[in-house]
């Protein structure tokens, strides 16, 4: 490709020697704390987005004062499986670097926040000696492959937990940079004449995700990967993948030919043939997808563009054999996995609800602190979850009643506590961390739902199981358009309102009301609501009502047309 086809940051990453660019020289050169342009965009391959307080910039600005400097670091869990060891390593870090927080990601991973750019090197080594790493949990490689999380004892579980670890090990990135920077070049060694035999010295057009449901249970959304591995099973074991491709969340509210897209089935294939086909997908978007636009970079558009019989054509020349076409794809569940629940060899799972993922102790309620002492005492080992909940596992049967009381101690809030709104929703962190958030998203979704819960009772719905996800702009971290309810960021205080996806992750929600302040959400979503209790069928969920009614017809039945997309202005900004 010409160097005028290509956007800066592929020159960028091409020019930087795998990924090491300045980024050693940067690191001792604190100054206000900040990495130059070049190693920002690098970063993100580490694990780490440099980023400011939000809440402060302006007022910094103001006074003269350059932004309040900091960094994200995000770990990458395959299938978000930690062992007690690693989670209280993960939570002894929130006290020795960050802000005393750790979060639980859509993606099965986890982020500290306010990271000073001095404490990276102690705060990442730390990790890998727990061998936890940060390698590829951000940037234009496959991220962290995310599984379904539940921990059952049986043959299939087991299968599909091997086959999550064995790919995100596969596909993680091999520059010896990382361990250069990081951990003083421990594990430099490469076995490969090239640093990146499968990424090259460009890496990918744009990230690229991959993920495991159970056959059944979309517990993860699988179908908004770039690809979703669906086992097939047989007397108990997987006998065949199921594979979908080009999926994907992320849009722009300034480009109209961006947008969310769920998987197209593709193939499916006996386990034994999984790596060698998902390598051959990396490399089609490696070699094809969009490296002169990076809004229109990821493979849900190759995909789009291509058509699935040109994508199956073309993955079957690579292969040298014909890829046979999909079996069906049905799920019966997306299940959250909260509660109690046995693992099926005499042990208990606990999941247990996070508020959008955010592991903090407050005043009412020590949630880090009471799931830190329940790992120290009971020797509980942790899954993560896709929807930024947590779970406590193996634990022994003579122990489940210490474990509730000792969360109950901690006023660590019991399933029951939450409503079934609550339970069902969660949020991206947006503001004042995220350098993409166009307005609020975790701060307030609670207060959100709060004002939703009263309009429910208003209508008639008092109680009522809907799923709401809200993020602070169009990028979909939460994945709010397979939510019955997405809350999508647009502006300063204002968000589009999307409605009709189904609960199981099969249908995407289509644009309800545009431009909504923050204030008037639920007021807006109350007539819908209220023609919801009046028209649905005996028990309809919410999201199917929408869809059978039409979103069309809803928003001009109840008047929403004043809620039309408005013109951004400079005063608007965060």
């Amino acid at each position: 490709m010409a160097e005028g086809q290509r956007t800066k940051v592929e020159a960028s990453k091409e020019a930087s020697n795998y990924l090491r660019g300045d980024l050693a020289a940067e690191l001792h050169n604190d100054g206000d704390g900040a990495f130059t342009h070049e190693s920002y965009l690098l970063l993100k391959f580490h694990g780490i987005y440099q980023q400011d307080d939000r809440d402060l910039r302006r007022a910094r600005k103001a006074q003269g004062l350059t932004p309040a400097h900091s960094c994200m670091v995000r770990a990458s869990v395959p299938g978000g499986a930690l062992t007690a060891a690693q989670y209280l390593e993960l939570d002894k870090l929130c006290d020795a670097v960050g802000n005393a927080t750790m979060r639980i990601t859509s993606r099965q991973g986890v982020q500290f926040h306010f990271v000073a750019k001095s404490d990276l090197p102690e705060l990442i080594a730390a990790l890998n000696s727990h061998l936890v790493t940060t390698l590829g949990a951000c940037g234009d490689v496959v991220r962290n492959t995310t599984c379904c999380p539940a921990p059952y004892r049986d043959p299939a579980h087991d299968e599909l937990r091997a086959h999550v670890t064995q790919v995100a090990a596969h596909f993680r990135p091999r520059t010896p940079a990382y361990y250069e920077l990081w951990l003083d070049g421990e594990h430099a060694v490469t076995a490969h004449r090239r640093p990146e035999p499968l990424y090259d010295a460009a890496y990918l057009p744009r990230k690229f995700k991959i993920g495991f449901a159970h056959e059944g249970d979309n517990c993860i959304d699988v179908l908004g990967n770039d690809v979703a591995v669906i086992p097939v099973l047989s007397t108990g074991t997987i006998r065949a993948f199921t594979l979908a491709v080009g999926g994907g969340m992320g849009r722009s509210h300034t480009r109209p030919d961006t947008f969310p897209r769920l998987a197209t089935p593709l193939t499916t294939i006996a386990p034994v043939e999984l790596l060698e086909v998902l390598e051959a997908i990396v490399t089609l978007h490696r070699d094809h997808g969009d490296r002169a636009d990076r809004h229109h970079a990821r493979l849900k558009y190759l995909v789009d563009d291509w058509g699935i019989a040109a994508v199956r054509a073309h993955l079957s020349s690579a292969l040298g054999r014909s890829l046979p076409p999909p079996a069906p794809i049905t799920f019966a569940a997306a299940d959250d996995h909260l509660g109690w629940h046995p693992q099926g060899d005499g042990t208990w799972f606990l999941g247990i609800k996070v508020e959008s993922g955010r592991l903090i102790d407050r005043p009412n309620s020590a949630v880090r602190s009471g799931i830190r002492a329940a790992v120290e005492r009971y020797g509980c080992n942790v899954r993560l979850t896709a929807r930024e909940d947590l779970l406590l596992t193996d634990i022994a049967q003579q122990d489940r009643d210490g474990v509730s009381a000792l969360l109950e101690a901690h006023c660590v809030a019991a399933l029951s506590d939450w409503s079934p709104l609550e339970r069902a929703s969660f949020a991206c962190p947006a503001l004042p961390t995220c350098g993409l958030a166009l307005t609020e998203s975790e701060r307030v979704l609670p207060r959100v739902l709060a004002e939703i819960d009263d309009e429910l009772t208003n209508v008639g719905l008092t109680g009522l199981d809907v799923e709401v996800r809200m993020t602070g702009c169009a990028n979909g971290c939460a994945r709010p358009y397979t939510a019955e309810i997405g809350l999508i960021g647009r502006a300063k205080d204002r968000y589009d309102i999307a409605l009709g996806a189904d609960r199981l992750g099969t249908r995407l929600n289509v644009t309800f009301a545009e431009n909504v302040p923050r204030s008037q959400l639920a007021a807006v979503l109350s007539p819908a609501l209220a023609t919801y209790h009046r028209e649905r069928h005996t028990q309809e969920a919410f999201g199917d009502f929408c869809a059978r009614w039409g979103v069309a017809r809803l928003r001009t039945e109840v008047g929403t047309e004043q809620w039309t997309r408005a013109p951004r202005s400079a005063a608007d900004a965060p």
